[in-house]
């Protein structure tokens, strides 16, 4: 749990960070910096679109798998990192990010 919290310091002291979500294989988020709303709306589809990514590099490539998904729009920018077990979601603000 150390390092868990560690981690979820060093990622909100970048500039722009507006939230950190951990979700499971399951889509369940497991932390989270944001509100209980929003963070069930992230994971959920953000949970979906990793899974589909994932099979699609699956599908060009079997040997092949995610490790790193980032969208960005005019008013966030999404970073999701799969892991086997759990899923790492930032958002961020792209107009402070650094």
């Amino acid at each position: 749990m150390a390092e868990i919290e560690e981690t979820f310091k060093r990622i909100s002291a970048h500039k722009g960070v507006q939230g950190i979500i951990i979700v499971n294989q399951e889509g369940i988020p497991i932390r989270t910096t944001l509100d209980n709303t929003a963070t069930v709306q992230y994971a959920g589809l953000f949970h979906q679109l990793t899974q589909k990514a994932r099979s699609t590099v699956r599908d060009i490539d079997p040997q092949n798998d995610l490790t790193f998904l980032r969208i960005r729009s005019k008013k966030h920018e999404i970073m999701v990192a799969p892991d086997l077990e759990y899923v790492l979601i930032v958002i961020q603000n792209p107009n402070e990010a650094t």
